[in-house]
């Protein structure tokens, strides 16, 4: 039977690379007083997918991901169920 499964994808920037909306929002967060030692901004994409099984959807889950979603020389990503 079918089993349909909801994964998380959060998206961000590599460590090394400089973010900039992070920076942006860290200095304005700073102006104001509020102690930000680093803010980094990223993407949060729900898939819900129909496959046979969990493994199954996770391994299509991570394959829609690398091949589409992210750029992987500039962003990192790691998956969760919901």
């Amino acid at each position: 039977s079918e089993v349909q499964m909801k994964w998380g994808i959060k998206i961000l920037p590599r460590e090394v690379l400089l973010d900039t909306q992070g920076r942006a929002v860290q200095d304005y967060l700073n102006q104001n007083s509020q102690g930000v030692n680093q803010c980094r901004i990223g993407k949060y994409i729900v898939l819900d997918l129909k496959q046979t099984d969990v493994a199954e959807s996770k391994k299509k889950a991570i394959e829609i991901t690398e091949q589409t979603l992210i750029n992987p020389l500039i962003e990192t990503y790691s998956i969760e169920s919901l």
